[in-house]
């Protein structure tokens, strides 16, 4: 095994700024050279297990040659050009099967780059739709504990501060209205009577469906979505689904809502979008929303437009991935991958320090009962061939719909030898 670190890193680290990353003690990043299905392969000959698929994004592993075909012949044709004033037909064909994927009344898309900017393009349609119904006071948006929904300033401002590392931008960003999830008939109660006095300056309700991710893989029913539409309804105002994280196939259904049998007024995609090839995100909107901005009034138009909005390149490999959802069984492969994560994680529960096991679709999370030495931990992985990166207190597997079973009983052994001996 080379043990020397590769000049483009011993050179290029200087240079560069990591993310949620204190530069001046944190350890120097393991060199990648490539990847493949589920491995991740270091400069130094070492092969990683990958257990959370690049944050969540690579669902058919890494490489998959239908996508990667994909994207280059697009890139042969036209990587990219100006969605303003023009269109091409991966961004229009796939905003079309996105719609038909998401059902009726979810159909119109709003391309960008990044899920934090698809939040923010949802919390905007959200409150001109109020603007321009006449309604300009609407300007509060409801988001919940344990919430994540980006770094941006809006994102910001409905992220629970607990658990969105932004404390340093206390005062600075406008906190919206943190209210608790409606999980039982109390927290439901409590919610309905708040909105029942102010839902006349609220615009919408956001929420993460089932799991809410970067927060703590925090897992709630199906029940409390349903009863959010229900509170929407009732109280006049408008429901947006981050499925950012859900999206896809990670919770065992396509979508995390279609398990609640309730749809939203607006969702937001992006994460396995494109496969883990490409950066794409969408935020897709009902009729309802969208005919709020038809007007002959150009001040009603909504007024966003990234430079690399419809990137043609990543539409094509959105396009490719959702080909892959509709000719191999990746929903039943996460069935399977939820039977083994929840055999391969449960025996966790009789380890010291561990608080709670929680299993759902294609995510698996073990608690414990306070954060450990994130490095330290990561150190242990790494020489577990595993690549491994808590949240917190929170040690979570989200892996590749397409890893073989073999590979992941390797993580969960993994994270049981881990535990059973925690670092110092």
């Amino acid at each position: 095994m080379n043990t020397s670190l590769p000049d483009w890193l011993a050179d290029g680290h200087r240079h560069v700024w990591l993310p949620y990353t204190q530069m001046k003690t944190a350890a120097m990043p393991a060199p990648v050279v490539r990847t493949r299905d589920s491995r991740i392969e270091l400069a130094d000959g070492r092969t990683l297990i990958d257990g959370i698929a690049s944050w969540w994004t690579a669902c058919h592993g890494y490489n998959h040659p239908r996508i990667a075909q994909a994207v280059r012949d697009q890139l042969d044709r036209m990587p990219h050009v100006m969605f303003g004033g023009l269109a091409h037909e991966p961004a229009l064909t796939l905003a079309r099967r996105l719609c038909a994927l998401l059902g009726p009344g979810l159909d119109r898309v709003f391309f960008t780059e990044s899920g934090s900017v698809s939040v923010e393009v949802a919390l905007k349609m959200a409150m001109q739709y109020w603007f321009n119904q006449g309604e300009p006071q609407r300007r509060r948006i409801v988001a919940f504990r344990g919430g994540y929904h980006g770094d941006t300033f809006g994102t910001m401002a409905v992220c629970d501060p607990g658990v969105g590392m932004h404390a340093a931008f206390d005062g600075a960003v406008p906190r919206q209205d943190l209210r608790e999830l409606p999980v039982d008939d109390a927290s439901a109660d409590a919610l309905d009577a708040w909105l029942r006095e102010h839902a006349d300056r609220v615009a919408a309700i956001l929420v993460e469906p089932l799991v809410q991710g970067a927060g703590g893989m925090r897992m709630h029913a199906p029940a409390v979505l349903a009863r959010l539409r229900e509170m929407a309804d009732r109280h006049g105002v408008l429901l947006i689904f981050d499925e950012i994280f859900t999206g896809f196939g990670r919770t065992g259904t396509m979508f995390a809502f279609e398990q609640a049998g309730v749809r939203p007024d607006i969702i937001t995609l992006s994460k396995a979008l494109t496969g883990g090839t490409l950066p794409l995100a969408a935020t897709v909107a009902s009729r309802r929303v969208f005919e709020g901005f038809w007007s002959d009034d150009p001040a009603h138009a909504l007024m966003h437009g990234p430079t690399y909005m419809g990137n043609a390149l990543a539409c094509a490999a959105a396009l490719a991935s959702l080909d892959l959802f509709e000719t191999e069984p990746r929903l039943a492969q996460v069935r399977a991958i939820e039977d083994l994560l929840r055999e391969g994680l449960t025996p966790c529960a009789s380890l010291p320090h561990v608080r709670e096991i929680r299993v759902k679709g294609a995510i698996g999370a073990v608690e414990l009962d306070r954060a450990p030495d994130r490095a330290a931990l990561c150190g242990k992985f790494l020489e577990a061939g595993a690549w491994i990166r808590p949240l917190g207190n929170i040690v979570y597997l989200t892996p590749a719909f397409t890893m073989r079973p073999e590979d992941l009983r390797r993580l969960t052994d993994a994270i049981r030898a881990v535990l059973a001996t925690p670092p110092a």
